[in-house]
């Protein structure tokens, strides 16, 4: 409770004080004051309250999080997609013979729509081919370059700069009540790790995704992780609660999400005993960022609109409960 003192409050710079703490106090003031942020600071009074019957134990307040859609934007397709025709450009700028396929042809063209038309494996064409042997800290750093340079065709932004402020703050929220928090997405685990801590504030070790596959070398006497053609496992759908059980151990209480490729684990989540809390980020701000759900053909969004809100799941409207939407913006 904040305290205090009238006689301040006669002086302006007793108001500003008073203003400036109430701004303070406020763990997440770029969403409105709106039903989704009362009811997200209500589960989390509720659960870290010692005196409360759904009290919660700092050990058990673990919650998981999306990426594409839900921490950083995904239109007009996945930003790691991005990254891996930028890198192929580059390597068939060495060697052209690469493009073995429409699909990379197609890709280093920018030819988007016929690589969407190629689904998931046109998209694992393009992540072996730009990806494939090279070390994780090669990737890493070539990963960290891309991030420091590239820009968003659509708003000209640095793709860092187009993650999610509201989301951002209910981050830091949530471990301000000593919750942990991980990152759960269908986006490569090595692209992520990049840029995770920097971003969001979840290291390296919290970050679960999709990953390839890895040998272990010793190349000229240096021990070495490589990525190798292939995918080892997909963390998309009912594969995102069963990587938390194997990593984690234990069943979330919070989880975040945007698209049906998160259901699996927002269920899962909300379906343990105690206090949970489900939310899916429905985007509806086509003037801010993008109006997509049904028909998208990134984050596409049915299951969780139809069976979300009888599940207690908070559908959080962009346009009507974000005041700001980028970190890059204002």
């Amino acid at each position: 409770m904040i305290s205090v003192d009238f006689k301040l409050l006669t002086s302006a710079t007793g108001i500003a004080v008073l203003f400036a703490t109430s701004v303070l106090a406020d763990p997440l003031p770029s969403w409105t004051d709106s039903e989704a942020k009362s009811r997200i600071m209500a589960f989390v009074d509720t659960v870290t309250d010692p005196d409360s019957v759904q009290y919660v134990t700092q050990s058990d307040r673990i919650a998981v999080f999306d990426n594409d859609g839900t921490l950083w934007a995904e239109q007009p397709v996945y930003f790691q997609l991005y990254f891996a025709i930028d890198r192929l450009r580059e390597l068939a700028e060495k060697d052209p013979s690469i493009l073995k396929t429409d699909v990379l042809r197609s890709a280093v063209a920018g030819d988007l729509e016929t690589v969407a038309k190629g689904g998931t494996a046109a998209l694992f064409e393009i992540l072996d081919a730009s990806h494939s042997g090279m070390t994780v800290a090669d990737f890493s750093t070539a990963v960290r370059d891309w991030i420091n340079t590239a820009k968003h065709p659509d708003t000209g932004m640095g793709y860092d700069e187009m993650t999610y402020q509201p989301m951002t703050e209910l981050l830091r929220y949530l471990r301000d009540e000593d919750f942990k928090t991980y990152i759960v997405s269908g986006g490569g685990i090595h692209f992520m790790r990049v840029f995770a801590e920097e971003a969001y504030g979840i290291p390296p070790e919290q970050v679960l995704g999709t990953y390839t596959n890895v040998e272990y070398q010793v190349n000229e006497g240096k021990p070495v992780i490589v990525k190798t053609p292939g995918i080892a496992f997909v963390d998309d759908k009912d594969g995102k609660p069963i990587n938390i059980e194997r990593t984690l151990g234990k069943r979330p209480i919070f989880a975040a999400g945007n698209s049906d490729g998160d259901f699996a684990m927002l269920e899962w989540t909300t379906a343990g005993d105690g206090p949970r809390f489900g939310m899916l980020v429905h985007h509806t701000d086509a003037q801010r960022e993008y109006a997509y759900d049904r028909d998208s053909h990134i984050g596409r969004l049915n299951n969780g609109l139809d069976k979300g809100p009888d599940l207690g799941w908070l559908i959080v409207d962009m346009a009507k409960d974000w005041s700001r939407i980028y970190t890059g913006t204002k």
